[in-house]
């Protein structure tokens, strides 16, 4: 086993994700570990969120990580979509708002709002169905409740 350096490791991350159904960093420790690439776990975290690595169901049903990719003006058309698609509900409580989405669609959502990197985003954490924006204020926290509600299709809201 051998320790590389970011950049070559990453490389092999991308190559392993697009060629294999990786779906967690078990998995995805042990491929490298299988073309003689050691990392941490930790390592591999810190990889998974520099890449922008987010799971995503595939034409089979199964979950596997995937690289989100975008370019700024599709981007913001991914998350209108991704809005009108996912969301369920939406709350807004201070400086935060608290998006329901269908389920294994919260990272996805989560990483366009990072990529995006708005003005009423400071940051994002997001779970199974479930997304909690931070922004810097109360008044961008329901700016970006009132543009979530412009895009929500309202047959999705629960």
């Amino acid at each position: 086993m051998i320790f590389v350096k970011k950049e070559m490791r990453q490389g092999k991350i991308e190559q392993l994700i697009n060629q294999q159904v990786i779906s967690n960093q078990e998995e995805l420790m042990q491929a490298l570990q299988a073309i003689g690439i050691s990392a941490t776990q930790a390592t591999i975290s810190r990889d998974i969120r520099e890449m922008q690595i987010v799971k995503q169901q595939d034409g089979n049903g199964n979950l596997r990580y995937v690289i989100f990719k975008a370019n700024n003006q599709s981007e913001q058309d991914k998350l209108y979509k991704a809005i009108s698609d996912a969301v369920t509900a939406i709350t807004t409580v201070e400086f935060m708002n608290v998006i329901h989405t269908t389920p294994r669609n919260a990272n996805v959502l989560a990483a366009i709002l990072d990529d995006l990197a708005l003005p009423e985003v400071a940051g994002t954490l997001a779970g199974f169905d479930t997304v909690v924006v931070i922004s810097p204020s109360r008044e961008l926290a329901i700016k970006l409740y009132e543009l979530f509600m412009e895009h929500v299709d309202p047959d999705n809201l629960l």
